[in-house]
């Protein structure tokens, strides 16, 4: 695994070992990446559930001007505290050490993010508890793009109920990428 472009390109990064995390491939990051990156220059950057980092070192490396990374596995925040450190964007980020759920209650008050990438473990309906979470919250608004990396058949029908209009949708062979924003007050 490595960073794709920006001021960090082609370095390698750690991964963590074991099961326990599923790092983006590359080849998945790099397609993501383009098709948000007119959004990450000067952008605020959440990256829930890190693993590694590298999705949040990522933009980091592409001009985001802030990452916030959470992840509550102490392994998985070892690496991310290397990772950040050999990419030298350890300055522009801030590694949570705690649950998601409990991070995004942390963060009230402290602004809006751009964007926020959602990585959960597949199939656990962690995915719905964020975005509940964010939909109570104030780091979020109506332009914030939430993009959720899920397996290939999950199922996002509740998203709507719950204020969200899905804009876009990514499909891989295994996985795919939402993309949601919460309606605005129209």
């Amino acid at each position: 695994m490595r960073v794709i472009a920006g001021s960090a390109r082609s370095l390698p990064l750690k991964t963590v070992e074991g099961l326990d995390t599923r790092p983006t491939t590359d080849r998945i990051k790099e397609t993501l990446f383009n098709m948000i990156q007119a959004d990450i220059p000067g952008c605020r950057f959440l990256d829930l559930y890190s693993g590694s980092g590298a999705i949040g070192i990522e933009a980091l490396s592409r001009g985001a001007a802030e990452a916030v990374l959470v992840e509550n596995a102490k392994t998985a925040c070892a690496c991310i505290r290397d990772n950040l450190k050999f990419t030298k964007l350890d300055d522009k980020a801030v590694l949570m050490e705690q649950d998601v759920i409990t991070a995004i209650a942390g963060l009230k008050g402290r602004g809006v993010f751009d964007i926020v990438f959602v990585d959960a473990p597949y199939g656990h309906g962690y995915d719905q508890s964020v975005l509940q979470a964010l939909a109570g919250s104030d780091i979020i608004d109506e332009y914030t793009i939430i993009i959720i990396e899920e397996k290939l058949d999950a199922d996002f029908s509740y998203a709507e109920q719950m204020g969200y209009t899905i804009t876009k949708l990514k499909n891989y062979k295994t996985n795919k990428h939402i993309f949601l924003k919460r309606r605005g007050s129209e």
